[in-house]
This record gives structure tokens, C-alpha cells and sequence, in this order.
């Protein structure tokens, strides 16, 4: 429930979200949005100048990211490009039990405030054995098996390109060579099983996680261009020997974050 004195209706919230980060950081509008998925943080400094920062609960209607490895806050930069940018240091996850409007609440109160551009990364497994662990990957299609959407009503868009073509040009500009492959959101927060990984597979998938494909329809819903990038942090069940641990995604985050610092500042300056 929306903190006393603010909205229930999520737009709503998000314009209220919106409004306040103009007037704290005392900026017309934002243009572009990046949100850092786990393993991705180490990029937040090369995304452009400083203009200042503020903890996410200290906005209208957003909630305290609780998993290890993602930050609380907001930063907002000017681009070597010039555009002002926000930068999320960390999400909100289904898993956490808030509800879907949560989750996509920053990447709806960035388009508020005018962002057109939005650029989701997270850690995943991969199903590709050629993908080693520290491997990036552009999303090119999702597949949302969560059960849960941030629409409801009829609310029909259309999502047969989720992630733009352009973008995903663009950022092979930057590292040429860049594969691409199809997304699958699990709910989590336990990892995939073998026979989940096997099934999604069989369904074309190419990654498994647990976050941005919410976030995805949220920006598509309100018009903004998407682009996504997973970091592959371990070799999904069945196909990895090792168990699982969200340690080994830290550690793989860790230690691809100089490369993850070029391919993202590398996309600030040339969006």
C-alpha cells in the first residue's frame, strides 16, 4: 500500500515520483534510464557526469532493494552524450513479494519524467554452452513465465518487438560481436531445476533469471525504447556440474566489471 497522502492508482504514483525527482534535482527532464541488474553496479560511475543522488525510499513509492548485490539509489548524470540519465542502482524483484506495479515502479516514474530510453541489465544463467560465465548477451525477446503482469485491464500492446532493433545495433557499435538470445523470467527466488532449465530450452530460451521482463512491458506500455542486456553470472541447472549460489553471481559480476564499465559507458555516450 502507497505510503498515507500518496495515490494508489500506480501511474498516478509514478507521476508523483516523477515530479519529485525534477524538482530535487532541479532538472527539466530526464532522457535515458539505466537500471543495474546484479553483478552490473560497478558500472554506475562511468554512465556520465555527476548531478547528484538521493536513496530510492526517499521517493514517492519506492521500496528499499533488499538482495545482496544491488544498490538503493538514484543517481542522475549527464551523459558524455549530454542526456540527462538516472541510473537505478538496484530493483525491486517479484520474489519479494511487493506485487508487479512495484516492481516496475522506477522504470515507470522515469518515463514520467521523460526518459525515452530505457536500458535494463541482470545476472542470469545460461543455457548456450558456448556462453562462458562473464559472457553479455543482448536480449532480443523474452519469455514471462512469473504468472504476473504490471497491466491489468484491457490494457492490449503490442510486444512483438520488446527490445529494440536499434539499440541493440547501437551497443554492437560499441563491442562488436555481441550475441543475442531470448530471455525467460522465472518468479524465483529459488533458482531454476534442471527439468525447468530443459523446458525452457525446449521453449527457445537462451537465458534464465528472475527480473526485467516486468520492467520491459512497463516501458513498452508507455512508449519507451528498450534495450537489454543479461550478463550470464553461471551455466544454468543441469548444464552447470556445481550447485547454484547467488555468490557466484556476485563473484562473476566482480570480475567482468571492467568490461561491463566499457560496454555501458561506451552506450551513454554514443546514445
Amino acid at each position: 500500500m502507497p505510503a498515507a497522502g500518496l495515490p494508489s492508482d500506480p501511474y498516478a504514483l509514478a507521476k508523483v515520483a516523477a515530479s519529485a525527482i525534477l524538482e530535487r534535482f532541479e532538472i527539466p527532464h530526464l532522457e535515458v534510464a539505466f537500471v543495474l541488474g546484479s553483478g552490473w553496479s560497478a558500472a554506475a560511475d562511468d554512465l556520465g557526469q555527476p548531478l547528484g543522488s538521493c536513496d530510492l525510499v526517499d521517493l514517492p513509492g519506492f521500496a528499499k532493494p533488499t538482495v545482496v548485490g544491488h544498490g538503493g539509489a538514484l543517481r542522475i548524470a549527464s551523459a558524455p552524450s549530454g542526456r540527462i540519465t538516472a541510473i537505478f542502482t538496484g530493483r525491486t524483484h517479484l520474489y519479494e513479494g511487493y506485487g508487479a506495479d512495484q516492481v516496475v515502479h522506477g522504470v515507470r516514474t522515469a518515463i514520467c519524467a521523460g526518459a525515452n530510453i530505457i536500458v535494463l541489465t541482470n545476472g542470469c544463467g545460461g543455457l548456450n554452452s558456448e556462453w562462458a560465465p562473464g559472457t553479455t548477451v543482448l536480449i532480443r525477446d523474452y519469455i514471462n513465465l512469473t504468472g504476473s503482469s504490471p497491466l491489468a485491464g484491457a490494457r492490449f500492446i503490442d510486444m512483438s518487438m520488446p527490445y529494440s532493433a536499434r539499440l541493440r545495433d547501437l551497443a554492437r557499435s560499441v563491442e562488436p560481436g555481441l550475441p543475442e538470445g531470448v530471455y525467460v523470467q522465472f518468479r524465483g527466488p529459488q533458482f531454476e531445476t534442471p527439468a525447468e532449465v530443459r523446458m525452457a530450452g525446449v521453449l527457445g530460451g537462451d537465458l534464465v533469471g528472475m527480473s526485467t521482463t516486468l520492467e520491459t512491458i512497463a516501458a513498452r506500455e508507455l512508449g519507451a525504447e528498450v534495450l537489454g542486456i543479461s550478463l550470464v553470472t553461471n551455466m544454468a541447472a543441469g548444464i552447470s556440474p556445481a550447485p547454484l549460489s547467488h555468490e557466484e553471481v556476485l563473484l562473476a559480476g566482480h570480475e567482468a566489471a571492467p568490461r561491463l564499465r566499457r560496454l555501458l559507458g561506451g552506450i551513454a555516450a554514443a546514445l
